[in-house]
């Protein structure tokens, strides 16, 4: 079932809808942001991640086969070309549990870290994990193949950011994790009961280093998002 453009193939996502996975990353973001400005009422869900996208039907309102021959026609060379929100995260640096394994992976000193990784902005390739998790790709390369912790920790404190192999991320709830934390963001997140998750696939994210004064003034503030 693969679709006649080599980039982009699609399968069943069991009897529920389809699969289009692309050989690129940036691919996949792009073919949701453009079924999201143009979806279909069969689609009951758009579902990204870093090289896929899940699409789930809305039951008995289209077969398999239709909406396969609907989706290969959102051709890959046609996809939407804008960017989403950019948020400027702050963060603690300071905060952190696991910047000596870290340098000690990298060969970099804790100040090259805080640099490198405050460096670049980063794409939003899935928010995943728990609600609000924004899976960020693209580390600089002398920040990669940090491995994740033998043993994850049991909790990890909101606002965590951590890095592992060839990502980074931010814990916007307290869950357990097996990141390495470098440092700690004093916004809030995630709001489940007022259905507050600013953060979505497609926007790109750029650290600013703060110290721990600056942290406790903005602990708990919202971040604040302009979208046009």
């Amino acid at each position: 079932m693969n679709s006649p453009n080599d980039r982009m193939h699609i399968s069943p996502l069991a009897d529920v809808g389809l699969i289009v996975a692309f050989d690129g990353e940036t691919e996949a973001l792009r073919y949701a942001r453009t079924l999201n400005r143009a979806l279909p009422a069969w689609v009951e869900d758009v579902v990204p991640s870093y090289r896929t996208v899940g699409i789930v039907l809305r039951p008995g309102s289209i077969s398999i086969d239709d909406a396969k021959v609907w989706l290969e026609g959102v051709r890959p060379d046609r996809l939407e070309t804008s960017v989403g929100a950019l948020h400027c995260i702050p963060c603690c640096y300071e905060m952190q549990l696991d910047m000596q394994l870290v340098t000690h992976a990298t060969g970099c000193t804790s100040a090259e870290v805080v640099a490198l990784h405050t460096s670049i902005e980063y794409p939003v390739y899935a928010i995943g994990f728990c609600p609000g998790f924004p899976y960020l790709g693209g580390l600089p390369a002398k920040l990669e193949g940090v491995p994740r912790l033998p043993r994850p920790r049991l909790q990890v404190l909101p606002g965590s950011v951590g890095l592992a192999a060839k990502q980074t991320g931010i814990y916007p709830l307290a869950r357990p994790g097996g990141w390495n934390l470098i440092g700690r963001t004093p916004l809030l997140l995630v709001d489940e009961a007022d259905d507050y998750f600013p953060i979505r696939p497609g926007d790109r994210l750029r650290f600013t280093a703060i110290d721990e004064t600056e942290y406790y003034k903005r602990e708990g503030s919202r971040l604040e998002v302009s979208r046009s």
